[in-house]
């Protein structure tokens, strides 16, 4: 009988909650990771990964799991929780090297509630449809953003960035997107989920073609880009480090 394995969101935001049931094999790995990057692609505060229905029939299934783990280092660098484990899962995950990122919790309850009343990092996000005013209110955002969290040093380059995110999509993908601009650790975070499946790259036009600045521009001015791809499209997301607060 073929492996089974069912990732079900509970919730997305602001802390995720992803159920996983059934049996982690070479088979049923990649499912794991694709519901994984799924729930990440959401930029929460924190992923719950329950697990109290989960066996791992096959350790080398949980390379998938480390991947996913080197794969969101970066963006959204959000603390994945394993909660409700038997002793065997524990064990064997302990012994995963890829897995070293991984933070455990007995109770899900217990850990979702400590999650939501820990303090909330500044944040908004907001879907857009694919139309040039997007744009416009994409910047008005960012700079009203900056102007509250007292980030005025990084206003203009932010603006530029979240515009250049927002009109790569209106250009290319076509479809509704979600911004969304966070601060963590005084780095701005902006990023831009869309539904297209077709990937951004940065290109290095010559002086003579009209387009294909944009993506560049915006390697220039951050400090890290990336793009994290999805079952329904992908998230291109940006960092970009600021002063102190003010």
């Amino acid at each position: 009988m073929p492996s089974q394995l069912v990732c079900r969101p509970e919730r997305d935001l602001p802390v995720a909650v992803l159920t996983v049931g059934g049996t982690l094999d070479r088979v049923t790995g990649d499912a794991l990771g694709t519901a994984i990057r799924r729930s990440l692609s959401m930029f929460p505060e924190r992923l719950l990964l329950d697990v109290s229905r989960l066996r791992i029939a096959d350790p080398l299934a949980l390379t998938t799991l480390g991947a996913v783990l080197c794969q969101t280092a970066e963006f959204p660098a959000v603390p994945i929780v394993v909660c409700g484990a038997d002793r065997a899962t524990r064990d064997t995950l302990a012994t995963a090297p890829d897995c070293a990122g991984l933070e455990m919790a007995g109770d899900c309850a217990a850990a979702l509630a400590e999650a939501d009343a820990a303090p909330h990092p500044p944040g908004i996000r907001v879907r857009l449809r694919p139309v040039p005013e997007a744009c416009r209110q994409v910047r008005h955002l960012v700079t009203q953003a900056c102007a509250a969290w007292h980030r005025s040093d990084a206003t203009a380059t932010a603006a530029l960035v979240a515009t250049e995110l927002v009109a790569n999509v209106v250009r290319h993908a076509h479809t509704t997107m979600q911004f969304t601009l966070g601060l963590r650790d005084g780095r701005l975070t902006m990023a831009v989920r869309d539904g297209s499946l077709r990937m951004p790259r940065a290109l290095d036009p010559s002086v003579t073609d009209a387009g294909g600045r944009g993506l560049r521009l915006v390697r220039d001015l951050t400090d890290a880009w990336g793009v994290l791809p999805t079952s329904g499209g992908k998230v291109v997301w940006t960092q970009l480090a600021t002063g102190a607060a003010g």
